[in-house]
């Protein structure tokens, strides 16, 4: 049963991701590039600002939403998480090197679609009576198409994105600290799966304040951890850092040479790894991190929306990039276990699962190496955790929340945890593609919503030139 289902998934998953994902992020991202005047270079310097020029790790509590870095956090909780090193492995070891070009490519345009995102955002906002912040897709959706078909688009993004998150992307998140943390100390899968449970119950039942609390504090943690370790091995095979790009930029057009089969077949696999688990990684697109940009306590849409920006930078062309460099510069390059491709009986022992503990390891030690990757996946994958939850009970509560709020989201938090567990203990490429599958279709209400709104969009990016006024920002 499990082995048809795969099947179907997959067959589903290889048009969408082959198709309709790479035009509509790929076109998505030229549309808003170009009606911004490339607003991710033109006000890449001021989303950095905004982003880190009062940072602090204690943001305080708020009296309604969370402050704007809390939300930066929050949403580069979810998009740093297994994507960035179960999922670009992934994309390596299927597509070649030369995925991770592709990956680049959608992040670039990507980065104008989330300012896209964050702006309408708060823009469509509302907010009730008590002080509380409702704001997602499904507020912006339910804007561009008014009457019944709004109500459908919002409701299929609703439960798509509450399956694809909520419940299915919690597994993937369980499922990989599992599998790390037993192959890097022997400690059973399911009994990782249970210690999330009890941690991300105590958080998920705080609200939105007690959880960008954490991942404030969490996320800057967790990436300089990350960036330091991936550094010093960077530093110890810096001579083969050349030819690590070089392999990026050849394999993105002649992949073949690497993955084999024929050229349209190659570069077809190339570019769908890429797209697909770029959109996974940085998320730009997939309409699940405006929930975190809706509750920023900014007065402008523009603001949050340059903000939003630094999210997919930090999550692609930092993160990602730097454990894709430690696994080519490592493993593709002179005397490397994938020298040759993947190919022959590497296949049984490398995977998408331990290839980034390989890579590290090669440098560091096979037994440090492992722990090291394993720790960092845990809190990438635990922060992700504790975004999606939440970006999932956001649409849980719309869909089933009106007359009960508190009840809906009790009922829901439970109903998570137990997805948590169950990702621990279940199949990985099941859950991986089930996942992706929701991911996919999650896409296109939220392409459509944000092209018909493109106008918002341009004249919020037309009414700043990339400058910060007096004292902002302070």
């Amino acid at each position: 049963m499990e082995a048809a289902l795969l099947k179907v998934v997959q067959s589903i998953n290889a048009y969408l991701s082959d198709y309709i994902l790479i035009f509509l992020l790929i076109g998505c991202g030229l549309y808003f590039s170009i009606r911004t005047k490339f607003v991710q270079v033109r006000c890449f310097g001021e989303g950095m600002k905004r982003a880190f020029g009062g940072l602090t790790l204690r943001g305080g509590k708020q009296s309604t939403g969370i402050s704007s870095f809390q939300a930066l956090t929050t949403a580069i909780a979810a998009q740093v998480g297994t994507g960035n090193i179960v999922g670009a492995s992934g994309a390596i070891l299927t597509g070649g090197p030369g995925a991770i070009f592709w990956m680049w490519v959608i992040a670039f345009f990507g980065m104008a679609t989330i300012y896209a995102e964050a702006t309408l955002a708060i823009k469509t906002r509302q907010v009730e009576k008590d002080g509380s912040i409702k704001g997602g897709p499904v507020y912006y959706i339910t804007t561009a198409f008014k009457g019944g078909f709004g109500k459908f688009l919002a409701g299929f993004f609703a439960v798509s994105i509450t399956l694809a998150l909520g419940f299915m992307g919690c597994m993937v998140q369980s499922n990989s600290i599992g599998g790390n943390f037993e192959n890097a100390f022997g400690i059973p899968s399911w009994v990782m799966g249970l210690v999330l449970v009890i941690i991300c119950g105590i958080i998920f039942l705080g609200g939105i304040q007690r959880l960008a609390s954490v991942t404030e504090k969490i996320v800057p943690i967790m990436a300089t951890l990350f960036l330091i370790g991936g550094l010093i091995v960077l530093v110890c095979r810096i001579q083969y850092i050349p030819a690590t790009f070089g392999m990026i930029f050849k394999y993105a057009f002649t992949p073949q040479a690497i993955i084999g089969g024929g050229f349209g077949a190659a570069i077809k696999i190339a570019i769908s790894q890429g797209a697909k688990r770029g959109l996974f990684s940085n998320e730009a697109g997939m309409g699940s991190t405006p929930h975190a940009h809706a509750q920023a306590n900014v007065k402008d849409p523009h603001e949050q929306g340059v903000v939003a920006m630094i999210g997919v930078f930090i999550d692609t062309f930092v993160v990602l990039t730097l454990n894709a460099l430690v696994i080519i510069s490592t493993l593709y390059t002179k005397g490397g276990i994938l020298e040759n491709g993947y190919a022959g009986a590497i296949t049984e022992t490398i995977s998408k699962n331990n290839l980034a503990q390989t890579a590290f390891g090669s440098v560091l030690g096979s037994s440090f190496g492992a722990s090291f990757v394993a720790i960092c996946l845990f809190f990438f994958a635990f922060s992700t955790v504790l975004s999606w939850n939440m970006f999932g009970r956001v649409n849980a509560e719309y869909l089933f929340g009106k007359k009960n709020p508190k009840l809906c989201k009790i009922i829901y938090s439970v109903i998570g945890l137990v997805f948590v567990f169950l990702g621990s203990v279940a199949s990985n490429d099941l859950v991986w593609e089930l996942t992706d599958m929701f991911n996919n279709i999650m896409v296109i209400p939220n392409v459509l919503a944000l092209v018909v709104l493109g106008k918002i969009v341009a004249d919020q990016a037309k009414a700043h030139n990339g400058k910060l006024p007096a004292k902002a920002g302070k």
